[in-house]
């Protein structure tokens, strides 16, 4: 990993340049009066944390008190030979998804970004599925989302039919139109990007590549896409945080097989911000929208305004969340009540050593 240094960077200037400022440096008083210094982590592998601090970059390790890691949070990092991540500070935001293991544990893909690139091919099949799903990840981590259409110098069909299909599925989102070979977009998209971002989609669909125009050098591996169905081999294997030279970091992540939603209400209401709307009209409150009367969303339906696919995805995505939220609730009253009884077993024992010597 490069020096986070140029010859002319002061250590502030080297924080502020990965998202330091001013409420984080509040956050940090009391840190920073127990002799810590404050780091952003690029990059988590094998229980160590690679880590940017203004005196330059460490490998520090991490105890469970601390919390796990993951890249783009602030950290509180004890310096010395070995040194460790002490604690990690409140994350703005963060992308979560279920696990890929489906069981009712979240896994955090990156932390404190403020801009999420959903990227998306114009040389393969766009399945709307999965770029909902994808959105709601964005919306709910309480970063802003930006639909960047990659490939553009090699689309499986008209760009701007794609563009509008892509658009609908997105309101007040911006989608961009790009080819990191031609440079077609990129001027628009580096004015449209700012802070921390982040790339999110499959493998294959161009996010290393775009990652490189963004840099400016072929610093990310990038792989052939198969061409009996569009797909790519992971060439990210790693989330690492790298400064972009024009201002802010990016974030690189593997392709996501599966996108799993993870208590994310709110990030599907904003995807499906139409449907939210009219709810509003139907006659009942608590409307489900399958077969009440006075339906505003099954009237739009019938008038041809909403696609009815629409409605599906949101009722199916719905339910997704509702399931992993309360498998989660299921699973934190299953810890505490093994920690109740793990303390009732210690009492219980120790009160019959206490009666036996007694």
């Amino acid at each position: 990993m490069s020096s986070p240094f140029s010859n002319s960077a002061s250590p502030e200037d080297v924080l502020s340049a990965y998202g330091w400022d001013e409420a984080y440096e509040n956050a940090f008083t009391a840190h920073r009066s127990a002799g810590l210094s404050p780091g952003r982590v690029a990059r988590v592998d094998r229980g160590h944390a690679t880590v940017v601090t203004a005196n330059g970059w460490v490998r520090a390790v991490w105890s469970a008190p601390a919390g796990s890691p993951c890249t783009g949070d602030w950290a509180a990092v004890r310096p010395g030979t070995r040194p460790e991540l002490a604690a990690l500070l409140p994350r703005r935001t963060a992308i979560v998804r279920s696990s890929a293991s489906r069981t009712s544990h979240s896994q955090v893909l990156a932390a404190n970004v403020d801009t999420v690139v959903v990227a998306v091919s114009l040389a393969a099949a766009a399945p709307a599925g999965r770029i909902e799903r994808m959105l709601a990840l964005a919306w709910e981590s309480g970063a802003v989302p930006v639909i960047v259409l990659t490939n553009a110098d090699r689309p499986e069909r008209p760009v701007t039919v794609v563009r509008d299909e892509v658009a609908a599925l997105a309101p007040g989102v911006d989608t961009l139109v790009v080819s990191s070979v031609t440079g077609e977009g990129m001027d628009v998209l580096a004015a449209v990007l700012t802070g921390t971002i982040v790339l999110l989609g499959p493998s294959g669909v161009g996010k290393s590549s775009l990652g490189n125009a963004l840099l400016g050098t072929d610093l990310l591996a990038t792989g052939e896409v198969r061409a009996r169905d569009g797909k790519g081999r992971h060439t990210t294997v790693h989330r690492e945080l790298i400064r972009l030279p024009g201002g802010g970091v990016l974030i690189d992540t593997p392709g996501l097989r599966a996108v799993g939603l993870h208590d994310s209400r709110s990030g599907i209401q904003q995807v499906f911000a139409e449907i939210e709307d009219l709810a509003v009209d139907c006659r009942f409150s608590d409307c489900t929208h399958v077969s009440e009367p006075g339906c505003a969303v099954h009237a739009a339906i019938a008038a041809g305004s909403l696609p009815q696919r629409r409605l599906d995805s949101y009722r199916k995505l719905l339910r997704e969340s509702a399931w992993a939220a309360s498998r989660e609730d299921a699973r934190l009253r299953a810890e505490r009540d093994n920690q109740r009884k793990a303390i009732s077993r210690h009492l219980r024992a120790t009160y019959k050593f206490r009666d036996r010597r007694s």
